[in-house]
């Protein structure tokens, strides 16, 4: 789906789009997400790193969750800090949120924090924003008085959303929606962002909820999470779990058959599969992901690498 956000946004390539170094200032025209970190939970290891993603919009970049190692693979992909227009934190599991102060924190001190940046999540954000500000608080004054650093507290600014479907924020490059989805005991949303080159929506956690391929009609990309029942069967056998913990994980995530359900009933143009549950495990092969979602959905299926770029035409 083409929105006119921009004038002059018709016949651009995005497919040339190429990440710009950290601090540079070249110009490009397009849109891409760019899959930082694919793996579901906590857990540290393994080939994929923790959920984090970027949307790049002409020269505006929109960060979408920021689990651990999202400030090292946004240097990777070569994108600039002084890029970034605005932070989406879908829940408050720690894979989603545990880096979102440190990476507001590397902005600043590479002197591209210069103006208000809003981060947007369910209510917690900007008690999150307090604390963390509260825990780094001697090295922030420190850093003002001996380095002359602006005071980064006064230009972050959070967003406690009501959890209701809504316009989250609109801008020159993409206006932001958000859907709550179920993902108990937490609150997620999962978002669309429709720009001038096409739109994307993220589903964040969420168990089977077909009011999400409603959200998602049209939409170019569907980045959606993937839960490999065999998969979770070796990880509750791997941490000894009971079956309380492998049906929590069921019960809270969406299967690779019901996720080709949801892009089918969305007739989304390409699906990609990311924050992978279990994401850790070198067994699953891509056709694995493939095969359950493929019964259902007959359109491009994307099994998510991190730092694989995904252009929206």
């Amino acid at each position: 789906m083409k929105l006119g956000l921009a004038a002059g946004a018709a016949g651009l390539i995005p497919t040339a789009l190429k990440a710009s170094s950290p601090g540079a200032s070249a110009s490009h025209k397009g849109a891409k997400l760019v899959l930082l970190g694919t793996k579901g939970g906590p857990r540290v290891g393994g080939s994929r790193s923790n959920p984090a993603n970027a949307l790049v919009v002409d020269d505006a970049v929109y960060v979408i969750d920021m689990g651990m190692g999202v400030t090292a693979q946004f240097v990777k992909a070569g994108l600039d800090y002084k890029q970034i227009r605005g932070l989406f934190i879908s829940h408050l599991h720690s894979d989603h949120e545990l880096e979102f102060g440190n990476l507001v924190y590397n902005d600043w001190v590479t002197n591209s924090l210069t103006k208000p940046l809003n981060a947007y999540g369910p209510v917690g954000i900007e008690e999150m924003i307090k604390n963390y500000w509260a825990l780094n608080k001697d090295d922030i004054n420190t850093r003002i008085a001996d380095e002359g650093r602006v005071d980064p507290r006064d230009l972050l600014i959070g967003h406690d959303m009501p959890f209701t479907k809504h316009v989250v924020m609109q801008d020159d490059h993409v206006r932001v929606s958000a859907l709550p989805t179920p993902h108990k005991p937490l609150q997620n949303f999962a978002y669309r962002f429709d720009t001038p080159y096409g739109s994307v929506v993220y589903s964040g956690d969420t168990s089977f909820y077909p009011p999400l391929a409603e959200f998602a009609k049209g939409a170019d990309v569907l980045v959606h999470e993937v839960l490999y029942v065999p998969g979770v069967d070796a990880l509750t056998k791997r941490v000894n779990g009971g079956e309380d913990f492998r049906n929590h994980i069921i019960n809270a995530h969406t299967t690779t058959e019901q996720v080709g359900q949801i892009a089918a009933m969305a007739g989304v143009k390409k699906l990609v599969l990311s924050h992978f549950v279990p994401g850790d495990m070198s067994w699953i092969t891509d056709d694995m992901w493939r095969e359950g979602v493929a019964k259902h959905y007959k359109g491009e299926i994307v099994v998510g690498r991190d730092l694989q770029e995904i252009p929206l035409s």
